[in-house]
């Protein structure tokens, strides 16, 4: 499938992928929206000093990089990617100037250098895990505090936002773990309402009216 690089309105990259009129991050700013949904409504929201992290939907690195930048906690990051971004598409991604980060430019390179399937520790406080590997195929248990649900829309990719898959995150939460999504259709709300979260809807991203936050109690 064809992915073009364009530049978001708050002037960070994405990639396109014009078949699909989809993009990895939101066209209203890939950078705000990454703070807003998964930094404000997630990490923020959790007051341990040690917690686990799982991203479904890898992808440019954006969240995981941000994630870094912006915590102090001890964190445990384990990124999921059925398809994984290529070398060549990354080098043309602007985060690191966006963030202004040039100083830890080293680290959104060793994001996407280290191995996959196997931890690699980033810093003294950041441990890394890429897995390539189907969302379907996930079977964790009672393992992370926190979910970056980063899954492609539902318009092109429904078959992500079911209660099967709804059920694997749920089951892969610790008690009192939150799972965070810009989504904010109404059959992902009640897919996940079935299968024991609770959900709340919350104000969206530039461009998004609401997202969604569900807690495993």
């Amino acid at each position: 499938m064809k992915r073009e690089i364009i530049i978001t309105s708050d002037g960070s990259t994405t990639i396109h992928l014009p078949e699909w009129n989809e993009q990895y991050h939101s066209k209203h700013g890939a950078i705000q929206e990454a703070y807003h949904v998964f930094i404000k409504n997630g990490l923020e929201q959790i007051d341990l000093e040690e917690l686990s992290i799982l991203e479904i939907g890898f992808g440019t690195g954006l969240n995981c990089f941000i994630t870094f930048l912006e915590s102090s906690k001890i964190i445990n990051y384990v990124g999921v990617e059925a398809y994984p971004v290529g070398k060549e598409e990354i080098a043309k991604l602007n985060y690191v100037s966006e963030l202004k980060a040039e100083s830890q430019e080293h680290i959104f390179n060793l994001i996407h250098t280290i191995p996959w399937e196997e931890q690699q520790k980033i810093s003294n406080s950041f441990l890394l895990t890429k897995r390539e590997q189907f969302f379907e195929k996930i079977e964790d248990e009672n393992t992370f505090h926190l979910i970056y649900f980063d899954a492609f829309g539902a318009r092109v990719q429904p078959e992500l936002w079911t209660e099967a898959i709804f059920k694997k995150m749920f089951l892969a939460l610790k008690k009192d773990g939150i799972l965070v999504t810009y989504a904010a259709k109404g059959s992902v709300r009640r897919a996940m309402e079935a299968v024991g979260f609770s959900v709340e809807r919350l104000p969206g991203p530039p461009g998004k009216r609401e997202m969604l936050r569900a807690i495993k109690y």
